[in-house]
């Protein structure tokens, strides 16, 4: 007797997956908040590496603003909060928003 299993099946899935919304995280000058600390920050919370962080305080100290990343919406909520949190600590009143891509 031959026992013979067999299964026979068709999976069709036609699900439109999304790559999840993206946003800028950005951080906005002020005439309180010192270089060091914006850099600290940029290292701290965000891990850029030192010269990469200089570079993103010289745009917030010269332009306003500066773009530290692009982040899935959770990772860049967590990270605004992060950012706040370390300024109300030393008394900076350094803001960071996030803006859709």
């Amino acid at each position: 007797m031959e026992l013979e299993n067999r299964v026979d099946f068709q999976t069709s899935t036609s699900e439109d997956l999304k790559e999840p919304a993206q946003y800028r995280v950005v951080l906005l000058n002020d005439d309180f908040t010192t270089k060091d600390f914006v850099v600290a920050v940029l290292i701290g919370v965000f891990h850029k590496n030192e010269q990469d962080a200089y570079v993103i305080m010289e745009d917030v100290h010269k332009k306003g603003r500066g773009v530290v990343g692009t982040y899935t919406y959770d990772i860049a909520a967590t990270r605004c909060l992060q950012v706040h949190e370390a300024a109300r600590q030393n008394g900076f009143p350094l803001r960071c928003v996030m803006e859709q891509s």
